[in-house]
């Protein structure tokens, strides 16, 4: 079931018209809690919930095991982080180690003389959604409960509510149980403002997914999934400019939508995206993009490998193997492992050289630095999106190459696509120049009673309305969320 789909505004629209029933009473909200989140996840294929309680059952146990036998916590994490480990590495990488290990296999046989040699057999299981997501739940809670920093929960629907609550359980949020698991046993009711809120969240995810994403998403596709890639040095800086900004709505959305309904209910989810394209450095990128996995990254691995606690060197060394595995994470393949990489060379040659340090010290050098930041970012994301390394290749060299400078249409690229599009860079481009400036200039027009205090609480509702009206009659083709496949 996803977000932008009719059969979740009816689940929606239930579940919120029983949720006052049971949520001021502690056992039944978590029951109903789970019930609803189970429901919303077996709707695409009941099986992968069977999945889910596998996972929970074991980290459920394993945390009551942690504080009950101290003399085997240990043993217990281990259980419990090569559990989900084994899962992931199952259902989501099996295939690609075996046909990496097939091409290793069929090259030596070659190279040796077995003319008789028969490729490893290889089999890709279907990826359960949200697989990525839920494991990382589940481990940050048995990691929290090892290092004392939550209690282990003793209800097991307390548990399952936190594990599998649907606004967050297949593309985040990636939560932790020491942020939730107290707001799902002390529940208090959302108000006037957080409902309020938990609206604006909701209308400005939709039209971020259904409106920009789901309009940019055909030209984007038609471009990559071309025979050849377009010789045009132009056209590819347009499409991967396309791409950036589709999935940035179309992820941002989901989040947007997942704090939204998660006010409703009366409970606050981390903010997970701060316009990640206005940074001024790869740094200042990672703490923008995706801030709930960039910081799940940073205190489950970075810092377990050492952070920088040993020398330059060896602080360099763990943020090349986070970035890495966090490549990794978002797939099974090497262009996932590539992208992680770019963005590891990225930082190491940041941290030493501390350039944007010195740029930001030059008159303009925040506009130059932001420039900067985008182009690689830009050029990570080619391998994110490409469709082997072979086409991501020919797209670097051509988007700088100096002979490829014809223009070429784009198809699909409507005016419409360029209207929603030149919207959202306007919108990127207002948060790095001028907010400070503008809110002043605000406050100080209120306080002069140039603008009345009724503008503004009138103004936002017409915005809002007129953002739902846009995701019904300017909706482009329906499609999943991007991260789902993660």
């Amino acid at each position: 079931m996803t977000f932008n789909s009719l059969a979740f505004l009816i689940f929606a629209a239930i579940f919120f018209m029983l949720w006052p029933l049971v949520r001021r009473h502690q056992q039944a909200r978590w029951v109903a809690i789970t019930v609803a989140s189970f429901i919303f996840y077996g709707w695409w294929d009941w099986r992968f919930s069977l999945l889910l309680v596998a996972n929970g059952l074991v980290d459920f146990y394993v945390g009551l095991g942690l504080e009950r036998f101290p003399r085997a916590r240990k043993m217990l994490l281990v259980t419990s982080i090569t559990a989900n480990v084994l899962t992931l590495a199952i259902f989501k990488y099996a295939g690609f180690f075996l046909e990496n290990l097939n091409t290793i296999w069929m090259t030596v046989s070659q190279a040796i003389g077995i003319v008789s040699a028969q490729p490893i057999p290889v089999v890709h299981l279907v990826l359960p959604i949200g697989i990525s997501f839920y494991t990382f739940h589940s481990m940050s809670y048995i990691i929290d409960v090892y290092r004392g920093a939550v209690k282990p929960t003793r209800h097991l629907f307390h548990f399952f509510a936190y594990l599998s609550m649907f606004p967050h359980l297949v593309a985040g949020p990636i939560i932790r149980g020491a942020d939730v698991l107290p707001q799902l046993e002390h529940w208090h009711p959302p108000t006037p403002e957080g409902r309020w809120e938990g609206l604006r969240l909701i209308a400005h995810g939709f039209f971020k997914k259904v409106v920009v994403a789901d309009n940019i998403a055909p030209i984007v596709n038609a471009a990559f999934l071309a025979m050849h890639p377009v010789a045009s040095m132009p056209y590819w800086w347009v499409v991967v400019s396309l791409f950036a900004f589709q999935i940035y709505c179309d992820f941002s959305g989901y989040s947007d939508i997942a704090r939204g309904l998660a006010k409703w209910m009366g409970y606050h989810f981390p903010l997970n995206f701060n316009h990640p394209y206005t940074s001024t450095s790869l740094r200042e990128f990672w703490t923008r993009w995706h801030i709930s996995l960039s910081t799940w990254f940073r205190d489950y691995v970075y810092i377990p490998l050492g952070g920088s606690k040993h020398g330059e060197w060896a602080s360099h060394r763990n943020m090349a193997l986070t970035m890495l595995i966090s490549g990794f994470w978002h797939g099974a393949s090497w262009l996932f492992i590539i992208w992680g990489a770019l963005h590891a060379l990225y930082l190491f040659v940041e941290r030493v050289t501390r350039w944007p340090a010195r740029l930001l010290a030059w008159p303009g050098g925040r506009v130059l630095a932001l420039a900067v930041v985008l182009v690689q970012v830009w050029v990570a994301w080619v391998f994110f999106r490409a469709t082997s390394l072979e086409q991501a290749w020919q797209i670097v060299t051509t988007m700088f190459s100096v002979h490829a400078w014809r223009m070429v249409p784009i198809e699909g690229m409507t005016t419409f696509a360029i209207a929603v599009i030149v919207v959202m860079a306007l919108r990127e481009l207002y948060e790095f120049f001028a907010p400070r400036m503008l809110e002043q200039r605000m406050h100080a027009a209120i306080a002069s009673n140039r603008v009345t205090t009724r503008f503004l609480p009138v103004f936002e509702p017409i915005v809002l309305t007129g953002m739902l009206v846009a995701c019904v009659f300017l909706r482009g083709p329906g499609s999943v969320f991007i991260y789902f496949q993660f």
